[in-house]
């Protein structure tokens, strides 16, 4: 009899486990035909995403201070928007070629040549992978058509959205202190030159009129 009970319960413990043990290999297939799917849009883990960003910057700066148009171009959106140091703003492709043919083109370019160095101030912020902002300031040395030269460095910030594997520019904003940069400083240094020289001139004046009506006098 023991015997017997044991056998019996041998075979209900195998009719129990046999649905598990046959449905186990359909779940294992189910899961790996869903695999491929899955890894098809994988996404890079941030570091990676802070290393296409890092060398985006450097392509930019490349293309900018070699006046390579075209490559600047290639790495911005189609409606991009650019807020520049004058505080003109820019938007699309075409309004970026036709603002650098007037600031840079021409027979009387406003600005002759321009080099900058980007400088970030922190890692970009990323949201899901796929947008960024990034921020900090410039180095910039302008050469402009009259041949003066200054140097200035600008705060900037960015936004940027990640398209087709890679980063590409949806705005680009500078900013300069409007109370202290080397072309006020350039203006206030004229203006104290023009007074001086005006103040000059109006002793000048006085002493030779003083003279001249001593002399009637005499």
């Amino acid at each position: 009899m023991p015997t017997r009970i044991t056998a019996a319960c041998l075979l209900a413990a195998v009719l129990l486990f046999q649905p598990l043990a046959n449905a186990a290999p359909a779940s294992t297939n189910a899961a790996s035909a869903s695999a491929p799917a899955a890894s098809i849009q994988a996404v890079p883990a941030d570091e990676a995403l802070h290393q296409q960003l890092r060398d985006l910057r450097d392509r930019m700066q490349t293309a900018l201070n070699q006046r390579d148009l075209n490559s600047l171009l290639d790495n911005v959106t189609d409606n991009v928007v650019f807020t520049t140091m004058n505080g003109d703003r820019v938007i699309g492709k075409e309004g970026i070629r036709q603002y650098f043919d007037t600031m840079l083109n021409g027979p009387n370019p406003l600005v002759r040549s321009v080099t900058t160095q980007f400088e970030v101030e922190a890692l970009s912020h990323l949201y899901n992978g796929d947008t960024a902002v990034a921020f900090g300031h410039s180095n910039d040395h302008y050469e402009l058509g009259n041949g003066q030269t200054i140097n200035v460095s600008p705060q900037w910030s960015a936004t940027l959205i990640r398209y087709e594997q890679r980063w590409l520019i949806a705005n680009f904003h500078y900013s300069a202190n409007i109370f202290d940069n080397p072309v006020l400083n350039a203006q206030r240094q004229w203006l104290l030159g023009g007074a001086a020289t005006a103040a000059l001139a109006a002793a000048l004046l006085g002493f030779w009129f003083g003279r001249r009506q001593r002399r009637k006098a005499a």
